[in-house]
């Protein structure tokens, strides 16, 4: 699956999203990805999960991982996709976290699984989460990376697209300065698509 199949996807499905948006990480970005939108079609997810699956069938994966909650539905059909189990991380007190009786066996090979990786945060913190519970972090893998390959996660990684969408600090921000309010996504009606 080429780049700009799964970028003409997000057009197609009203997921690219134009404005002024407060990212989950605190920064700030004139571009959002709703990849919730994307997955609503089973298709699609099934679609970005087999493209995703095949980069990893020679890599004796025992489980796919995912940060709860943007990476739920493409961890789960990547999983599928490689017919392993299927787990999740959540915050719980700002770290995260194994819960809902999830475990990991010593050594176990985990492929983390996210929808957008930004700052990579949210992936970083569920690999030291598996880590920290004695898996191997064999690899991560998301469907868009818009941080342009800089995100550092501390494995391999692998994305479906690149792109390179800039990502500010509020005192880096010219939206701020023009004294527009960011949206959160999913907080107010939908902004206007690209």
């Amino acid at each position: 699956m080429h780049s700009n199949e799964v970028v003409d996807v997000f057009k197609q499905t009203g997921a690219l999203l134009e404005g002024h948006f407060l990212l989950s990480s605190g920064l700030h970005s004139a571009v959002y990805l709703q990849c919730a939108i994307a997955l609503q079609a089973p298709a699609v997810a099934a679609k970005f999960g087999r493209a995703i699956a095949d980069q990893f069938r020679e890599h004796a994966i025992d489980t796919v991982a995912s940060p709860a909650i943007g990476g739920l539905i493409i961890g789960y059909e990547v999983a599928r996709q490689l017919e392993v189990r299927f787990i999740w991380t959540e915050r719980e007190n700002g770290l995260m976290t194994l819960r809902r009786g999830f475990t990991v066996r010593e050594g176990e090979r985990v492929l983390v699984v996210e929808d957008v990786i930004t700052t990579g945060g949210s992936t970083r913190d569920t690999i030291n989460a598996l880590s920290a519970a004695g898996a191997k972090v064999v690899a991560a893998a998301s469907i868009i990376d818009r941080s342009g390959g800089a995100a550092d996660v501390g494995v391999p990684r692998f994305s479906l697209a690149t792109l390179n969408v800039p990502s500010v600090s509020a005192g880096n921000c010219e939206a701020c300065s023009r004294g527009e309010t960011p949206v959160k996504p999913g907080s107010r009606a939908k902004p206007s698509t690209v």
